[in-house]
C-alpha cells in the first residue's frame, strides 16, 4: 500500500530493541512544520521561525522547547552583536530519531539505518540474480539485527519506522531479468508490507524505488532544490520521480513519473521506450556482447571498468533519451530543472548530465523554456535513503502526501 502504515504487536519484536515511543502517531502539525523548516534551512532561531510561519513568538517558543525536550532539536551557540537578546539558532539533532530503509532492487537488496540528519549509521547488502519475496524477508530477518547492533539500546528505542523502496509490478520484468515466471509471480499476491511489519513490530511504508530516490533528494539532498523538477534514476532500468511545488508528486497509483515506458526518439529517428535507451541493463548487454564481464555493474557503483567506446556509446544513447523525455516534461509541466542520479560513479553521472544538456539544447525548443539539467547529490544510496525518508516524512515533516495510499 502506497505510503500506508501497518503496525503489529508481534511477540518477540522487543528482541530487536525496538521498544519505546516509536509506535506513537503523527506529531502535531506545527511541530512538524518547525522541523521541516529547520531541515530545509539549517539553524533557525525562534524569531526566524515566527517570521516565516506567522505563528506567535510564544507558540514557537513552546513548540521548540517541546522539540528540544524530546531530543529532536539542539541549541547552537548564541549569535551576539545584535540589538536585544542574543539569537540562539536551533538545529536538528542527528540522534533524535532513526529510520530503517530497505531497497528491493532487481539485482540486490539493501538495508540501511539512517539517523535524523540523513547519515547512514549501518548497512547490510545482498546481491542476487533476481528478487523473490522469500529471499527479501529472509535477508531482512538476518540483516536488521546486525544493522541495529550499531546503535545503543537508547538509540534503538528511537527507531521510528521502516520504509521499503521497490519497483512496482516486479512480475512484469521476467523476460528482462531472465527470471522464472513462477518465482516472480509470487510478487503478485505477496504483502511485503504486512510481513515486514509482523517481523519487526514497526510501522512499515512502501513506495516505488525511483520515486523514493527522488524523495531522498528532497529530504536529504544538498544544494538548492528547485520547486518543480523531473528526476531520473539509473538502475537496472531507468526510473523517475516528479516534484511539483516543492512536494513529491505520487499520482493516483503512486507511480507518477514512472518514466521507463516513455516513448523517445532514438538517434536513428525511430521511436523506442526510454528504458531501452537509458537503462544500465543496456550497457550490460553491450558489454556482454563484446565479451566484457558486467556483473561488477551491480556490485561496484563507485568504479566501472568498461571499454571507453562502449561506455561512450551508451552515454550518448542515454543522454539522447533523457533529452527527449525532458523536452516532453517541460512542454507539459514547465519544470525548472531535470536532475540525474544513479547507481554509477560520480564521473559517469557528471558526463551523462553534460551530454543530456547538450542533446536537449540541440532539439527544437521554440516556445519552450528548457529546464536546467543538473546532477543529483546522493548517488548509489539514493533509493535506500529514500526508503528511510518515507517514515521520517510521515511522522516528522509537512507533506501533502502524508495521508498516503494503498499499494
Amino acid at each position: 500500500m502506497q505510503g500506508a502504515e501497518i503496525t503489529t504487536d508481534r511477540p518477540g519484536s522487543e528482541d530487536l530493541g525496538l521498544r519505546g515511543s516509536n509506535q506513537s502517531g503523527m506529531r502535531d502539525h506545527n511541530e512538524r512544520l518547525v522541523l521541516s523548516l529547520v531541515r530545509q534551512q539549517g539553524g533557525l532561531a525562534k524569531s526566524d521561525i515566527a517570521r516565516i510561519t506567522g505563528l506567535s513568538a510564544q507558540t514557537v517558543s513552546v513548540i521548540m522547547r517541546a522539540l528540544e525536550r524530546d531530543g529532536l532539536l539542539l541549541r547552537g551557540e548564541p549569535i551576539r552583536g545584535r540589538i536585544g537578546q542574543p539569537s540562539v539558532p536551533m538545529f536538528l539533532n542527528p540522534e533524535g530519531a532513526y529510520f530503517v530503509g530497505i531497497k528491493i532492487g532487481r539485482r540486490s537488496v539493501d538495508l540501511v539505518v539512517v539517523d535524523f540528519g540523513g547519515k547512514i549509521r549501518a548497512r547490510q547488502r545482498q546481491t542476487y540474480r533476481y528478487p523473490t519475496p522469500a529471499a527479501v524477508v529472509a535477508f531482512t530477518a538476518e540483516a536488521l539485527p546486525k544493522a541495529l547492533a550499531a546503535l545503543t539500546a537508547a538509540e534503538r528505542a528511537r527507531v521510528s519506522g521502516i520504509g521499503i523502496a521497490m519497483p512496482f509490478q516486479l512480475w512484469s520484468w521476467v523476460q528482462a531479468l531472465g527470471a522464472p515466471q513462477a518465482e516472480m509471480d509470487a510478487w503478485r499476491e505477496h504483502d511485503m508490507q504486512a510481513e515486514i511489519s509482523a517481523l519487526t513490530g514497526l510501522p512499515v511504508y512502501v513506495q516505488n524505488d525511483a520515486t523514493s530516490a527522488c524523495g531522498a533528494e528532497l529530504v536529504f539532498g544538498s544544494g538548492e532544490k528547485p520547486k518543480d523538477f523531473l528526476y531520473f534514476y539509473f538502475g537496472t532500468f531507468i526510473g523517475g520521480g516528479l516534484v511539483l511545488n516543492g512536494q513529491l508528486f505520487l499520482g493516483r497509483s503512486g507511480n507518477a513519473a514512472g518514466v521507463g515506458p516513455l516513448p523517445v526518439q532514438s538517434a536513428e529517428n525511430r521511436l523506442e521506450r526510454l528504458f531501452a535507451a537509458a537503462s544500465m541493463s543496456k550497457l550490460a548487454d553491450a558489454m556482454e556482447a563484446a565479451g566484457e564481464p558486467s556483473d561488477f555493474l551491480w556490485e561496484r557503483p563507485d568504479h566501472w571498468t568498461v571499454s571507453p567506446q562502449i561506455l561512450s556509446d551508451w552515454m550518448d544513447s542515454a543522454a539522447n533519451g533523457l533529452a527527449w523525455a525532458a523536452l516532453t516534461a517541460a512542454t507539459l509541466l514547465e519544470i525548472e530543472a531535470v536532475m540525474i542520479d544513479g547507481w554509477m560513479p560520480a564521473e559517469v553521472r557528471a558526463e551523462i548530465t553534460k551530454r543530456t544538456q547538450t542533446a536537449l539544447l540541440a532539439l527544437d525548443l521554440d516556445g519552450i523554456d528548457p529546464p536546467v539539467i543538473r546532477e543529483g547529490t546522493l548517488g548509489p544510496d539514493a533509493r535506500a535513503l529514500g526508503a528511510a525518508a518515507i517514515p521520517l516524512s510521515q511522522r516528522y515533516l509537512i507533506d501533502q502526501n502524508a495521508a498516503g495510499r494503498g499499494a
